[in-house]
């Protein structure tokens, strides 16, 4: 009996492992549809998806490109953004599968797009500062170590997915069977813009630990890292953010 009560857990915990493999991208991804309207997008032609991009145009040399959290809806943010930078043409991403955007997430794409529409903006923008919220912080991070951007800010960030899910579930390896890890700590040293870390003092999804582990693998004088009070969802103000980065210019 003890022998069959064994080989029961063993498949009942292989299994486990089995669905956690085949779904992980529906436990990664939550696609949320746009709630405004997409009055003048631009439309990133890629290879396998059309990626719609919620934007304020502007004649500047100045841009700024935002990559929101898990199941964001980042059209809702263009008015506030759009007069918190009024110096700045906006561009926010809509992941594909969310807000308009063709295809199926993964990081693999996501980190394709977001360099792909950099380097389309950068024909008519010289000084672009990136934003990536949460998950966003994660592909703000490698567009940062491949690309020469102006400012980088990441709100809530996390040192890797991996990392975060071996927490979460302790008795599952899941740093073999993740294939979207985000591992923004390895390439962090990469990075020579100047860096914010905003990091929610009550942060239940996140641990302090994750966004420290993350500004600690910044090259010395690179990063700052800043407490603000809420937890992971909280509203964070535009103009909050736009003091921030007048405070600390490229």
């Amino acid at each position: 009996m003890l022998f069959s009560l064994a080989g029961y857990l063993l498949a009942g915990y292989c299994l486990l492992c089995l669905l956690v493999y085949l779904l992980q991208r529906q436990l990664i991804y939550f696609p949320v549809a746009a709630q405004l309207p997409a009055t003048d997008p631009l439309l990133l032609q890629q290879a396998d998806a059309t990626v719609l991009v919620s934007r304020k145009a502007r004649d500047s040399a100045q841009a700024l490109l935002y990559f929101g959290g898990n199941a964001e809806d980042v059209s809702v943010s263009l008015p506030e953004f759009t007069a918190a930078f009024p110096e700045h043409a906006i561009y926010l991403m809509h992941y594909r599968g969310y807000g308009g955007s063709s295809g199926k997430p993964s990081e693999q794409a996501l980190v394709a797009d977001a360099l792909a529409l950099y380097d389309q903006l950068q024909s008519n923008h010289s000084d672009i500062t990136v934003i990536g919220r949460s998950l966003g912080s994660g592909i703000a991070v490698q567009l940062a170590a491949q690309r020469n951007v102006a400012q980088l800010v990441l709100i809530t960030p996390f040192d890797s997915l991996s990392a975060l899910a071996s927490r979460q579930f302790p008795f599952i390896p899941v740093q073999w069977l993740l294939k979207d890890s985000y591992k923004s700590v390895e390439y962090a040293p990469a990075i020579n813009s100047p860096t914010l870390l905003l990091v929610a003092e009550q942060d239940e999804i996140i641990g302090h630990a994750h966004s420290e582990a993350l500004h600690q693998a910044f090259a010395p004088g690179i990063a700052t890292l800043i407490r603000y009070s809420g937890n992971h969802n909280s509203y964070l103000p535009a103009s909050q953010l736009a003091d921030w980065l007048a405070a600390t210019p490229p």
